[in-house]
């Protein structure tokens, strides 16, 4: 009687699946595209918006039982690693697509990981079609390549998800020497104690090797304090992503009560203008001498030549096969089958997207101990889809970097790695496998060429 009563259940089942496999069919074959543009109509028309999208409008059998179930729960899952909001904003207003997104995308499209296969068995027409493939495929590389190649990216490479830094950004040298000075000046400190060098170590990687960094009076921050080095190509600053640029970055450690403390920029100049020799300096570049826009400007223009070209890994991206050892090109291998590019990627390899810490598994659960700065990107937008997101981290230079993660709870590269593939991936690789793809992002360190400083 069970096996009955199981074998109905299962028909049923089936027949019901089948059933709205057909309307939805039916429903594909008569509605018009819902976009303009022709890709977001092909995003549309496979069902991409339906689990990546917070305004997908869904069909009626979307709360019929069973339906309303499995629905929802590809809605949940689907929304947490990725959402397709910001890239179909962008098609609308006809402006760049996140490159990240970019990256997650053709990444399905390649390996034919989208739709999942049980939305293909609800949805007949879920299978994507060869010369739709390719046309969002191609679409992909014409984004890299209109809105984030630079010029003197090598033609071959212009429309690839990873691409290798620059020799060099235009910078104006007179500011870059007066934002050296101003990086490395503790007097942007209440008690001229710290500097910004003494979190950013430039010959340390850009960090000062804490779990969280000390500011006056050795008080202690609530995160790890990110590299200084290559940030000119991040999307955002800090972990959340709260400042906008490296200008609005450099104006957030002086204020901020834990880190340098000083009560305003006022404070700060006062006893700037008492440097007659720095003074005269700024006021041959910046008319109307010291301001705290024009302090800032200057450490953000100098912070743009903290960039780290000609690591291994960028030579080999430009053609030269003995860049890399036999074991780095394996855990090539093993980053591209892993998804780790569709995080990390771009020119900076990461720091392009925000990303949910712990996707496949419950991080913060393992850890213990929740602190406000897990929360990271919500404590900017309040937006609940933004809790536990942070801003994902560059792998330039990162051997030189620990201890690793916003909490900086972990100290060994391998462990890191280890870690990611379990709670970013789900996946758990042999140890041989794990020290192959540490042998690859050691080849992610670069070299920091200091500026030339302006003749006087």
């Amino acid at each position: 009687m069970k096996r009955i009563i199981l074998g109905c259940a299962i028909v049923a089942v089936v027949g019901y699946l089948g059933f709205v496999g057909y309307v939805y069919h039916y429903d594909q074959q008569r509605a018009p595209a819902v976009a303009d543009s022709r890709i977001d109509a092909l995003l549309t028309r496979y069902g991409c918006d339906y689990c990546h999208t917070a305004s997908a409008k869904l069909p009626f059998y979307a709360e019929l039982p069973i339906a309303k179930q499995l629905m929802e729960y590809d809605i949940r899952t689907g929304s947490r690693q990725f959402t397709l909001d910001a890239t179909r904003t962008a098609l609308q207003q006809k402006t760049a697509v996140p490159e990240a997104d970019l990256a997650k995308l053709e990444f399905v499209l390649q390996n034919q990981t989208m739709p999942p296969a049980l939305y293909k068995v609800m949805h007949w027409s879920g299978n994507i079609s060869d010369a739709d493939q390719q046309e969002l495929l191609s679409w992909i590389r014409q984004q890299r390549e209109q809105h984030y190649a630079r010029p003197d990216t090598p033609a071959e490479l212009r429309g690839a998800v990873l691409r290798p830094l620059p020799e060099s950004l235009p910078t104006d040298p007179q500011k870059v020497a007066l934002g050296f000075r101003l990086f490395h000046d503790p007097r942007l400190s209440k008690d001229n104690s710290i500097s910004c060098a003494h979190c950013h170590q430039l010959g340390a990687g850009g960090v000062d090797g804490r779990v969280s960094s000390l500011g006056v009076n050795n008080q202690s921050g609530p995160i790890n304090a990110p590299t200084v080095f290559n940030a000119v190509f991040n999307i955002a600053q800090f972990w959340d992503g709260r400042a906008s640029d490296l200008q609005a970055q450099a104006g957030g450690p002086p204020m901020n009560p834990i880190e340098m403390a000083s009560g305003s920029w006022n404070d700060i100049i006062a006893k700037l203008e008492k440097d007659a020799q720095l003074k005269a300096d700024f006021q041959r570049v910046y008319a109307n001498g010291f301001t705290g826009d024009n302090i800032t400007d200057a450490i953000a223009e100098f912070e743009k030549t903290l960039i780290t070209p000609n690591s291994p890994f960028d030579r080999y991206l430009k053609g030269d096969e003995s860049a890399l050892t036999a074991q780095q090109k394996h855990g090539y291998q093993l980053f591209q089958q892993n998804k780790c590019g569709t995080c990390h990627t771009g020119v900076n390899l990461g720091g392009q997207s925000y990303e949910i810490m712990g996707v496949k598994a419950d991080y913060f659960a393992a850890r213990g101990n929740p602190t406000d700065a897990d929360l990271g990107r919500y404590n900017v937008t309040k937006n609940e889809a933004d809790r536990n997101r942070f801003k994902t981290p560059t792998l330039r230079n990162i051997a030189q970097t620990a201890p690793y993660f916003h909490d900086g709870s972990v100290t060994s590269l391998n462990q890191a790695v280890k870690d990611m593939l379990k709670y970013q991936v789900g996946v758990t690789l042999p140890e041989s496998d794990v020290n192959d793809l540490v042998a690859l992002l050691e080849s992610m360190s670069g070299k920091y060429q200091p500026a030339t400083p302006p003749a006087n």
